[in-house]
């Protein structure tokens, strides 16, 4: 593994434009689930599948439970409570920081809805999927954070009387326009692009990859995705991990 360390090391020092894309595996660190893992979200039992109970079918049709599930499983970890620690940025949100800072990241690309890099201190982030800790009014437009809908009672409502949504892309919903099209600018003009904690399967996000133009394209996850035979290196691990062992 110090022999994989070091290549990536030697990668990182060369480039001076890299683009880090990454999805769930970058947060389980943290202690927030992922979804398709063993014991991800998509293996536990539910009344309802998860796909189906993060749709926007559902939404509009089972609020109520819509938002019991949102509250337990995607809000508490990014909340906390008294009896659940709040998840904290790991190894990895602080290492892409610091990249950031030292002018060798332009940007980083995500498909998780956590904030967590953004609390690490990354300033260039897009969020595919959106952000629970952005929600708003359908009526009106005003906007709540994730505590005012953590701590409301069945559907949250606005003071003027209208649902309240997260600015969360559910399933059945398409990807924000703007943040596609500065994601796929990033990435095609990386010198060096990331990828972490994702198993590349959730289009149309894992299609971004293929906008990347360079020679040093890296994979970093826990299993081998379907994808590893397209990464020019490919490593397997924990990302905080791995990262946790590099310096900028």
């Amino acid at each position: 593994m110090m022999e994989d360390i070091a290549v990536l090391q030697k990668l990182i020092d060369e480039s001076s434009n890299i683009v880090f894309f990454g999805g769930a595996g970058v947060s389980t660190e943290s202690g927030i689930p992922d979804f398709r893992s063993v014991d991800g979200l998509y293996h536990q039992k539910f009344k309802y599948p998860p796909e189906t109970m993060l749709s926007h079918s559902f939404y509009v049709s089972h609020k109520e439970e819509f938002y019991e599930f949102y509250r337990e499983k995607l809000l508490l970890k990014v909340v906390g409570t008294a009896d659940v620690s709040k998840a904290e940025p790991n190894a990895a949100h602080r290492f892409l920081a610091e990249l950031e800072k030292a002018g060798k990241l332009s940007a980083v690309v995500t498909q998780n809805i956590d904030g967590l890099h953004q609390a690490a201190g990354s300033k260039n982030v897009y969020e595919l999927h959106g952000s629970v800790l952005r929600n708003y009014c359908q009526n009106c437009g005003k906007l709540y954070s994730a505590e005012d809908i953590f701590n409301s009672n069945g559907v949250p409502k606005c003071s003027c009387g209208g649902d309240i949504k997260p600015d969360v892309v559910l399933y059945e919903e398409g990807l924000d326009n703007d943040v596609m099209s500065g994601a796929v600018r990033a990435i095609s003009n990386a010198d060096m692009l990331i990828i972490g904690g994702t198993s590349l399967v959730v289009y149309p996000a894992a299609g971004l990859v293929d906008y990347y133009r360079g020679n040093k394209l890296v994979l970093i996850n826990r299993d081998e995705t379907a994808r590893d035979s397209i990464a020019n290196y490919a490593f397997h691990g924990k990302i905080g991990e791995i990262f946790s062992q590099l310096h900028v």
